[in-house]
């Protein structure tokens, strides 16, 4: 499904140095947690994005982030494990959008990534996934509540979502990328990408002047602890489309 060749790794290590800053909820993660990246070197949301999800423990603790694909369900990492509710819909991670229950998680079998059904729909409208993720070069933007500042346990979840333009860039420069699967995305400027937080959010690009889904942050593509000192390593939502479908019927 791919049109080229070719944030569990660091995420995944960095995976297991992403979801390390979650608070725990009631549901155990079947898998290892790790980093949840934050966006470093981004600016505050300049939109609402009706499909942005904030996964949160009972007491509404940010720990991941996730994409709204159809009204009560989200796709996020697997990685970042079961959370006991969802805030969808908003800029501020502790108020406004809609808050629903997760009811189910089921998880990918090789993949970081996993799906959440919601315990009721929520109003907010989802948003679709791309027919593909695109060629190296393809304009994308990454969206989350991750760490601001590069070193591991620097600072805390932002309270204002943060985004950052992004391209992806060829599989050679992320270490353990799994191909047509994945997406390698760059760090703009060598300083900014995707931290601790930002584990399951979204990747997206523009398709006809409308935002569509391509990827979820899964790890840091150099295995490095800091954040944003190179590529990061998204799941390529796109390719496993049907995978989603045949499971949100």
């Amino acid at each position: 499904m791919k049109a080229r060749s070719l944030l569990s790794g660091l995420f995944i290590a960095a995976a297991t140095a992403l979801s390390a800053v979650a608070v725990p909820t009631t549901a155990a993660a079947t898998e290892p947690t790790g980093v949840e990246p934050f966006i470093v070197g981004g600016h505050d949301a300049t939109q609402t994005y009706s499909f942005m999800a904030s996964l949160q423990s009972y007491w509404g603790s940010h720990s991941c982030g996730g994409s709204l694909i159809e009204p009560n369900w989200v796709v996020t990492a697997k990685h970042c494990g079961q959370p006991a509710q969802v805030r969808v819909g908003t800029t501020n991670r502790t108020s406004g959008g809609s808050v629903a229950r997760v009811a189910q998680r089921i998880a990918h079998p090789s993949i970081d990534l996993a799906l959440l059904r919601l315990s009721s729909s929520v109003r907010q409208e989802p948003i679709q996934i791309a027919q593909n993720s695109g060629s190296v070069g393809t304009s994308t933007r990454i969206i989350g509540w991750g760490q601001t500042c590069a070193p591991r346990g620097g600072c805390g979840a932002p309270v204002t979502l943060q985004e950052l333009d992004t391209s992806i860039v060829s599989d050679r420069s992320c270490r353990g990328i799994n191909g047509a699967a994945e997406i390698c995305t760059n760090n703009p400027d060598g300083n900014k990408g995707a931290c601790y937080g930002d584990s399951g959010g979204p990747q997206v690009k523009r398709v006809n002047g409308t935002w569509q889904l391509i990827g979820a942050t899964s790890r840091s593509g150099n295995g490095d602890p800091t954040c944003a000192t190179g590529p990061s390593i998204y799941v390529d939502v796109s390719y496993f489309a049907d995978w989603i479908d045949r499971n949100t019927r």
